[in-house]
């Protein structure tokens, strides 16, 4: 079950308890899990649209939230040889603020998760092409491997022969999600643009629904309470809304700032505040003994 305060923000019920019990020295923080999502777009009349899904009611992290494509890293593919297009592993370990190893996983991450939820693959069999249709029944029993992991993204492009386009990935921003939670993720965000004779499908057993939306046709929903979403996805459809096509925004990643977006709960004159860095539409005031307002 979750709430939903201003707008359709996210909101578990357990947080009050939690937030006081982090504050009080009670709660020992999980260490959270690296983790990759990308904001697939394509262009249309009204501007690039981006690709999302809506999480399944029954899951137990952000049920019933829209979101993008998007999972945790595995380990598997950190050191594995990878054919690779695009930035070096070394700019792109300096781009996400890991070592070689780290950002290889996390791009990985990114371009399987993308792969295994929108059926959508950056990847081809030379540095400067993308496969065509991946529907056919090959296709989806390798994409049921890599759900289940059975093989790793690494294995799976080494037995197919493809390179990995890093070229068609820009990373946007970074959120940590908050100590309190009880699952965490340290999630880089990706942009990408939907490459040419690809199409998305709900290829994912988390969603029950997809879409594709311009940002701001999504934002003015989620400010209806119409639609459902955690702070980091509201937060980059917001910034999408600034640019006019897909390669705008592909373009701008270069130069966005990393620095991790980490939520933070203090108390202040009875109140626990909770708020995030930079985005103060979030922020949340909680009375030691209620709910949030």
């Amino acid at each position: 079950m979750v709430n939903a305060q201003a707008g359709g923000q996210w909101y578990p019920p357990e947080w009050p308890e939690r937030i006081r019990a982090l504050a009080g020295g009670d709660l020992t923080p999980v260490v959270p899990k690296r983790a990759a999502t990308v904001m697939l777009l394509k262009n249309t009349g009204d501007g690039p649209a981006v690709h999302m899904l809506r999480r399944r009611a029954s899951m137990a992290f952000a049920g019933g939230a829209y979101a993008y494509p998007g999972g945790g890293v595995d380990p598997r593919d950190d050191d594995r040889h990878v054919r690779w297009a695009g930035p070096t592993r070394a700019w792109w370990a300096d781009r996400l603020g890991v070592d070689g190893a780290g950002a290889q996983a996390i791009v990985c991450a990114a371009v399987r998760e993308t792969y295994e939820e929108a059926g959508v693959l950056l990847a081809g069999p030379t540095p400067d092409s993308v496969v065509g249709d991946t529907t056919g029944d090959d296709w989806e029993a390798d994409r049921a491997a890599l759900v289940a992991r059975e093989t790793s993204f690494a294995e799976f492009l080494d037995r197919r022969g493809l390179v990995l386009r890093s070229d068609l990935l820009g990373a946007w921003t970074r959120w940590i999600t908050p100590e309190f939670e009880s699952r965490r993720y340290d999630t880089w965000f990706f942009v990408a643009g939907l490459p040419e004779g690809q199409r998305t499908r709900n290829a994912s057993t988390e969603a029950d629904r997809t879409v594709w939306t311009t940002p701001r046709a999504a934002a003015e929903a989620y400010d209806r309470g119409e639609l459902l979403m955690m702070p980091p996805t509201i937060a980059t459809l917001r910034q999408l809304t600034a640019y006019a096509t897909a390669a705008e925004a592909l373009d701008a990643a270069p130069a966005r700032d990393l620095t991790p977006v980490l939520a933070s709960a203090r108390l202040v004159e009875g109140e626990i505040v909770l708020s995030w860095p930079g985005h103060d539409e979030f922020t949340k005031r909680i009375p030691t003994g209620g709910a949030p307002a």
